[in-house]
């Protein structure tokens, strides 16, 4: 088999060895149900209890309010509907470019006539309104606004301090995906009027499958799963312990090392980006993805020219050894496209790749992929 090369770490990322390690020793040792009083069962809490007080300390926040799930799909739901119903919540804040897990739940309680969404404006690059936002809060009864951190496809950053700020002078309840951004960025819960956050291990290095909703002191929701009376009544299910030790040392690690990291992975975007614009004819970025504080530093997107091999790009990049992922506004067959390229390039018919990087990426791995968009387009 040739050269392989993953750029397609905003999907998820290659688990440390350190983690594969630690987790398969916990599964020969540590089997026991956290939920049982015997002296394994309550070994087994400890990890569950100290992985929550790691977690919660990186985050300057209370170990109370984190409650782990399955990962972020789960956190986006368990916010969702646990505050909506709870709360009699009949008016929601969104905008159009949000992960499908806040847009499906959303739109799935809007065509029973639970709610009413209400889209807020975004730019060109996929900024939303603040000023519409304050509009929309000040004309309607108490709001559920959900604005994610930061956009798995485009990477473009939101201000959730002022979402915040604004959500908090209108009495709305602030919901936020923080999938791409946890693990990446430093948090410090104290500073943000946000009342749901959702993680997700696999996008930090960590294992799948695990993740946690991080619930604000300020308000009280019930349990999006009810049976056992796991993570203090909050999710029921016996808990997954090695996976937990796994997302805990994974944001450990990611934390521990997160300036000289991101640096690193900076430099290979600015690296990419230098030899896609003077080596590649017509390429061009989607919203502020060549701006390296302004996006996620972790993603680079953009268009190539509309050419007879657009619509086979990625599958043609996978046959020369790298995975990536894309898209376009306006995809033909059986692929309906990108609801978020829709948004910001309504009418563009052009091949849309995600490249996205990890601390495993070299210089190399972003060379062998610019010779291979060279050889597609020559």
């Amino acid at each position: 088999m040739g050269r392989r090369v993953f750029l397609d770490n905003a999907s998820t990322t290659p688990m440390h060895q350190e983690i594969i390690d630690m987790m398969s020793d916990m599964m020969k040792s540590t089997f026991a149900n956290p939920s049982s009083v015997h002296s394994s069962g309550r070994e087994a809490k400890v990890i569950i209890e100290n992985a929550r007080k790691t977690i919660a300390d990186l985050l300057n926040t209370s170990p109370g309010s984190i409650f782990f799930t399955s990962g972020g799909t789960e956190a986006d739901n368990m916010a969702i509907r646990s505050t909506i119903q709870d709360y009699n919540i009949q008016h929601v804040v969104t905008s159009k470019i949000a992960h499908h897990a806040v847009l499906y739940p959303l739109q799935d309680l809007e065509n029973k006539n639970i709610i009413k969404i209400t889209y807020v404006d975004i730019d060109n690059d996929g900024i939303i309104s603040l000023s519409h936002l304050k509009d929309i809060l000040k004309n309607n009864s108490r709001t559920f606004v959900s604005i994610m951190h930061a956009n798995n496809e485009i990477g473009t950053i939101q201000d959730i301090k002022k979402i915040g700020e604004i959500c908090n002078d209108y009495n709305a309840i602030f919901h936020s995906d923080t999938v791409q951004t946890i693990g990446h960025y430093p948090f410090n819960m104290e500073d943000l009027n946000v009342h749901f956050m959702a993680a997700s291990a696999h996008k930090f290095h960590g294992p799948k499958g695990i993740g946690f909703i991080y619930i604000s002191d300020k308000i009280k929701i019930s349990p999006l799963l009810r049976g056992g009376g796991q993570e203090r009544n909050m999710r029921a299910g016996t808990e997954n312990v090695c996976s937990i030790a796994g997302l805990a040392m994974a944001m450990q690690i990611a934390y521990k090392n997160l300036e000289e990291e991101t640096n690193y992975i900076k430099g290979l975007k600015k690296h990419m980006i230098k030899r896609l614009k003077t080596e590649l004819n017509d390429v061009q970025f989607y919203a502020k993805c060549t701006d390296l504080e302004n996006s996620l530093y972790t993603v680079l997107s953009c268009h190539f020219p509309e050419t007879d091999i657009s619509e086979m790009l990625i599958f043609n990049l996978d046959i020369l050894g790298i995975s990536c992922s894309g898209g376009s506004a306006c995809n033909s067959g059986v692929s309906q496209g990108s609801h978020v390229l829709k948004e910001i390039l309504p009418d563009s018919k052009r091949p849309g790749i995600r490249f996205s990087f990890s601390k495993y990426n070299t210089k190399e791995d972003i060379d062998f992929t610019i010779e291979s968009l060279k050889k597609l387009f020559r």
